[in-house]
């Protein structure tokens, strides 16, 4: 874990940006086809059950959401990785947020043409779904004023405990059908709980907006998008980064040098 943080600290801007892009694209396509599977079938366990598809692809890919480096990127810091710097930790993190919410965007847009057919019809059932998933977690979240807000930051916390435990699990295994089941449980109990997600919600709101949803850019970011970030970095870094690292990484046998390995006594 801490590696990999280390490693995404210091990744170039154009590789982040690539697969931050490919990463929220490819995602956003699973939460177009699980919200296919509710609406045509009525089985949201069915949905939630094939959503971690998209989220296996994009992590066995070696593609980054937004959630992952907010587990993984400090942790670096806190193991005092030679460079690794407040700036470059948000620095990771504003490019990641980009790129994801571009290529949520990219298919946000991609699809809201196929469903309005160019947008010369009304979109189906669908896409009035989806219109609809996005009045209400924005507005109905805001009639109970801070109270909703909160409910939403905590959806999020709640959600990215999940979608890291997914993403440490899958370190867990050197094979791809582990790397796959280790993914699968927490992703799809975070989706059927209906758990905020913010890279998913990249998609679905502003897809909502294309469609006809009665409500606001503001309405949008106030009442969701940012709680559900929010939420996400205290709830993964929380639950998942912190606790990890403080009983598997603080307390482990410390590495030796070279030259204490060669004479024990510098190492005691």
């Amino acid at each position: 874990m801490v590696d990999a943080g280390e490693a995404k600290v210091f990744m170039s801007t154009r590789d982040t940006l690539i697969r931050a892009y490919m990463a929220g694209a490819i995602l956003a396509l699973a939460a177009v086809f699980a919200i296919t599977i509710a609406t045509t079938t009525g089985s949201g366990i069915l949905a939630a059950a094939l959503f971690p598809i998209g989220f296996c692809m994009l992590y066995l890919m070696g593609f980054d959401l937004l959630t992952g480096v907010f587990v993984l990127v400090p942790l670096a810091w806190l193991d005092r990785r030679p460079g690794v710097t407040v700036n470059g930790i948000l620095r990771n993190w504003g490019l990641v947020f980009v790129g994801n919410f571009a290529g949520a965007m990219t298919v946000a847009f991609l699809m809201a043409f196929i469903f309005t057919y160019g947008f010369s019809v009304e979109p189906g059932a669908v896409g009035q779904k989806i219109a609809g998933i996005g009045e209400s977690r924005t507005l109905g979240y805001a009639e109970y004023g801070a109270a909703g807000w909160f409910t939403i930051f905590i959806r999020g916390m709640l959600c990215n405990w999940m979608v890291s435990m997914g993403v440490v699990g899958a370190m867990i295994s050197t094979h791809v059908s582990g790397k796959v089941l280790a993914m699968w449980m927490p992703i799809m109990l975070f989706f059927f709980m209906t758990f905020e997600h913010s890279i998913v919600n990249m998609f679905l709101f502003p897809s909502a907006l294309i469609m006809g949803g009665g409500f606001s850019v503001m309405d949008y970011l106030w009442w969701n998008e940012i709680p559900t970030v929010l939420g996400n970095l205290v709830g993964g870094l929380a639950f998942t980064g912190l606790t990890l690292y403080s009983t598997h990484v603080r307390t482990a046998p410390k590495r030796r040098t070279p030259s204490e390995a060669a004479n024990p006594a510098m190492a005691s």
